[in-house]
This record gives structure tokens, C-alpha cells and sequence, in this order.
């Protein structure tokens, strides 16, 4: 174990490096956003000892100290703006607000529209007539599949 030690002392760049490297491996595997505080922090300790020669329990302490500090800052700031209401990576739910064109006469409050290049079932939002070719706008998501449209 103290040859462990003494090669970390003597490399603490390197040992750094790869304890972020671990952090991020782990947040990929996880996913969770919480360790990419833990990996920057370890970089940027392992900058600050090539910069100065301090000990490890110095080090622990900055890393300690500035995993704390990432951690609350980041998640903070970074998840306010990141509150949209939907995820992103859903492209049902970027539709809303799109508006298209109606593909088939409504029936029953039935049709078909294209929006975005692709043609959806949809269902009218309302009781106003939409003729094949109006302009529609898409106004929700109905069971995942479905869009809610109204005439634009």
C-alpha cells in the first residue's frame, strides 16, 4: 500500500487524472449527473498540485472542498435551466406548437395531419371543420401517438 502511496505522491497529476477518469467512467455507466463534479474536481486538484508540492492530505482536503463547491453550484444553477417541462429527447413532445397540414377530411373528430415531414393520427381540438389541405396547428399529445390539433 505505500508503494501505492508513494507512486500517487510522486505522480499526483496522473493519480488525479485517472481518479476523474473512475468518476467519469461511473457517470457514464450511471447516468446520473452527479459525478461529473467529483471528476472535474479531481482534474483540477491534480492541476494545483503540479502547480504547487503539497501533500496528500492537502489534496484530499482541496479535492474534498472542491467537490463539495462544484456540487452544489452546479446542480444549483445547471438544473434550473435545464427545467423545460418535457425531455428533450422526446420528439413526440417537440411537436407541440408545430403547425401542419391537414392529410385526410376529419371525421368524427378523426383525422390525419403531416406535420414535421411525417403523417400522424390526429384528433381535433374543438369543433371547427378542418378540410384536407388546412393549415392545423398541433395543440397536445394524446396517448403518446396521437396528436391534438386545431385549425391554424
Amino acid at each position: 500500500m505505500t508503494a501505492l502511496i508513494d507512486l500517487f505522491s510522486s505522480h499526483a497529476l496522473l493519480g488525479w487524472l485517472a481518479v476523474g477518469a473512475v468518476f467519469l467512467c461511473v457517470e457514464l455507466v450511471t447516468g446520473s449527473g452527479w459525478l461529473l463534479w467529483p471528476a472535474g474536481s479531481a482534474a483540477a486538484v491534480g492541476l494545483i498540485t503540479l502547480a504547487s508540492r503539497l501533500d496528500l492530505t492537502a489534496q484530499a482536503a482541496i479535492f474534498a472542498l472542491l467537490t463539495i463547491a462544484s456540487t452544489y453550484l452546479g446542480r444549483r444553477f445547471i438544473n434550473r435551466s435545464g427545467q423545460s417541462g418535457h425531455d428533450p429527447n422526446d420528439p413526440h413532445a417537440r411537436l407541440i406548437g408545430r403547425g401542419g397540414q391537414a392529410a385526410t377530411a376529419f371525421q368524427d373528430g378523426l383525422g390525419r395531419v403531416f406535420v414535421d415531414g411525417k403523417e400522424w393520427s390526429a384528433e381535433l381540438d374543438g369543433a371547427d371543420p378542418v378540410a384536407i389541405g388546412a393549415r392545423i396547428e398541433v395543440v397536445a399529445l394524446v396517448g403518446g401517438a396521437r396528436l391534438k390539433v386545431r385549425a391554424a
